[in-house]
């Protein structure tokens, strides 16, 4: 194991932040295992002063704002060569076998290339289900949670920057961060599949909690953010013939209505997203893919046997999870008659649509604001579609599960349709 690791922190002004970053780095980090490296783009409030008075940090100081993933690459420049990497926003605070605990993971396995930790923000599934009053109680939290723990190591598609351990001979075969979605945001994503690609393993380590306060100068100015991430939007999509939004197609809606599934088919498994969750949420499943999207098929197959159609298929699941697929397919009641030849007797299909006759898209329809008429693939369904149609190939309904919106201001309304309230169902369909 490489003992030695390079915190870089880049610095933008918000001095009161970076000075509970480093002191928690300080204070809970084992002192002979680490040097810190602050890069500082520019920042026009005391933070330049407060940096200069620190002798066990490198500062370098830009001249300007170069933005978030070249700023990192000039920290890993300065970086010990021999030292791992590790990205650490300055709006953080770290917690008791933090990094310890993340080394653990990254050196459990030769594949392993990079690990993060989780935080209070759910982002990305990297949340926790604890919540705090103060830092104490913080702290005191993340002491019971930080305990290694091989069952809290989740492999995943992506990892958020604001926390993101690379291994060094991980990150000399790398060109450090794409500068064309300066000055940030999206990076971490391109990031995440350059590794993968390489050949190497993304793990978030559920043992290792890190406060994150997700703040950053640009998100304040919101015109200024929209525009930043639709560049680099557009710029991902290019450069990897799949835009941004494979990497939120989770299925996490509906896999909590799986029970302990043996033989799982996960359709239109897109990037590996879903697969990797369902792999962790069920360890000891045999999980097939199906990906008709060449690129995104050429991303999944470093997680698992994915196919591209049915028909490649000779076996039978007992578990097929569809995520949105009746909303997407061309012929959703052929769909659903087909999937019955995959499924053994008993077997389920869990996914989950949007409730076309919910008040949130009537309202949105009233104010000419009905989204749909972007998708002009998009099936349409009520709760009474659904039931229908399933019914009418011979399923069993297991279980219709809604999620409701608050819609307090219209009590008349929903009293008089009760399911006008829910905006999505997750549904449970048997074989019978």
């Amino acid at each position: 194991m490489n003992s030695k690791t390079s915190i870089i922190i880049l610095t933008y002004n918000n001095l009161d932040k970076t000075k509970d970053c480093i002191e928690s780095i300080r204070k809970y980090t084992d002192k002979d295992s680490y040097e810190i490296i602050v890069v500082d783009n520019n920042s026009t409030d005391d933070t330049k002063l407060f940096l200069e008075e620190q002798d066990d940090i490198k500062v370098i100081f830009n001249e300007s704002n170069v933005g978030f993933p070249m700023g990192c690459n000039v920290g890993i420049a300065n970086a010990e060569e021999t030292y791992d990497i590790l990205l650490l926003n300055n709006d953080t605070i770290v917690t008791k076998n933090w990094l310890s605990n993340l080394k653990k993971c990254l050196y459990s396995d030769e594949k392993i290339g990079a690990v993060g930790a989780v935080s209070n923000n759910g982002a990305n599934l990297q949340g926790v289900d604890f919540t705090y009053n103060d830092f104490d109680e913080m702290q005191n939290l993340a002491s019971k949670n930080n305990i290694s723990d091989v069952k809290k190591w989740e492999e995943k598609v992506c990892l958020i920057g604001y926390c993101l351990l690379i291994k060094r001979e991980v990150m000399d075969q790398l060109n450090g961060l794409d500068e064309g979605y300066t000055p940030g945001y999206i990076e971490d994503n391109d990031l995440s599949l350059n590794i993968i690609k390489l050949g190497y393993r993304l793990m978030l380590c559920h043992d290792s909690f890190i406060h994150h306060y997700l703040g950053s100068s640009f998100r304040k100015d919101e015109d200024k953010f929209n525009k930043i991430i639709l560049k680099n939007r557009d710029y991902f999509e290019k450069k990897w013939n799949f835009n941004v939004f494979a990497f939120d197609i989770t299925k996490n809606n509906s896999i909590f209505l799986a029970d302990s599934p043996n033989d799982v088919l996960d359709y239109n498994c897109g990037i590996g997203t879903s697969l990797l969750r369902i792999k962790y949420l069920f360890p000891n499943a045999k999980i097939i893919g199906l990906e008709k999207d060449v690129f995104k098929r050429e991303i999944a197959e470093h997680f698992g046997t994915i196919v591209k159609d049915l028909d490649e298929l000779n076996q039978k699941f007992d578990t097929i999870f569809i995520g949105n697929a009746l909303e997407t397919e061309e012929k959703p009641l052929y769909f659903i008659h087909k999937l019955k030849k995959y499924l053994k007797e008993d077997g389920v299909i869990i996914g989950e649509i949007s409730n076309i006759a919910s008040l949130k898209n009537i309202m949105l329809l009233l104010d000419n604001e009905w989204y749909y008429h972007n998708f002009t693939k998009q099936n349409h369904f009520t709760k009474k579609d659904l039931q229908t149609m399933f019914n009418n190939e011979g399923y069993k309904e297991e279980v219709i599960y809604p999620f409701k919106e608050n819609l307090e201001d219209k009590n008349e309304i929903s009293k008089k349709n009760k399911d006008a309230i829910n905006y999505y169902y997750y549904f449970k369909f048997i074989k019978k």
